[in-house]
């Protein structure tokens, strides 16, 4: 029963409805991961194509998926009052696509910055498992389950959460060499080797100081059973 819409966005324009998708609803949620490199760079110009229309079609409201890149190398814990430190093409082009939608006072607009994504078929270990000499083995995982990702889209929506910025990341942060260890004997792989490292680094541990003060719980631990 859903109205679809087919659109591509490209650097010099678009293919489909999109004017006619935009005046059709609400609330536009955008969640278009940026790819590597040249991918990365077009994905600015045809972030720009969407603004364009959202502008012409006066929406009000949108929701857009980002992810926690955007922070680069920073050491230490990082909360939404962070200044952003994007070091891939990927990051950078994450950052001019936020700025373009939620400093325009127009617009009603919330940013999500994702951890990195957990879920059924989805989990990093299976990408590290048997792998030696892995590198940053102490700092700390930044992870979120797909439930939980889902659950915070809906709640935003529902409870009118805009003009937020809110970074997204199970509130948990064991070190990679335990958590992944963990995980790989939890599916019968082969664990990861890591490099011995110096002491005392955690590397970057997200917190999300906007979710505290709005009560958002989360439902899904990210030491969760095999699907």
């Amino acid at each position: 029963g859903i109205k679809p819409f087919y659109i591509e966005l490209f650097r010099d324009g678009v293919k489909g409805h999109l004017i006619e998708f935009l005046n059709e609803i609400d609330i536009l949620v955008i969640n278009v991961p940026p790819g590597r490199k040249k991918e990365a760079a077009d994905f600015s110009s045809k972030m720009e194509q969407l603004y364009e229309a959202c502008r012409i079609t006066h929406l009000e409201k949108v929701l857009f998926v980002s992810s926690t890149s955007v922070y680069g190398n920073i050491q230490g814990e990082v909360s939404e009052k962070t200044e952003v430190r994007p070091a891939s093409e990927s990051a950078k082009s994450l950052v001019a696509a936020e700025a373009l939608f939620s400093k325009d006072p127009t617009l009603e607009c919330t940013v999500v910055r994702f951890g990195g994504l957990i879920g059924p078929d989805r989990h990093p270990v299976t990408y590290l498992s048997g792998q030696h000499n892995l590198t940053n083995g102490d700092d700390a995982v930044n992870l979120i389950h797909l439930d939980d990702c889902l659950s915070l889209l809906s709640t935003i929506i529902t409870e009118e959460w805009w003009g937020k910025l809110i970074n997204a990341v199970y509130p948990e942060h064991p070190i990679k060499r335990e958590y992944y260890t963990r995980e790989a004997h939890l599916r019968g792989l082969p664990v990861p080797l890591y490099k011995k490292e110096y002491a005392g680094r955690s590397g970057k541990v997200i917190s999300s100081k906007t979710l505290k003060s709005l009560g958002f719980e989360f439902k899904t631990h990210i030491d969760h059973p095999v699907e």
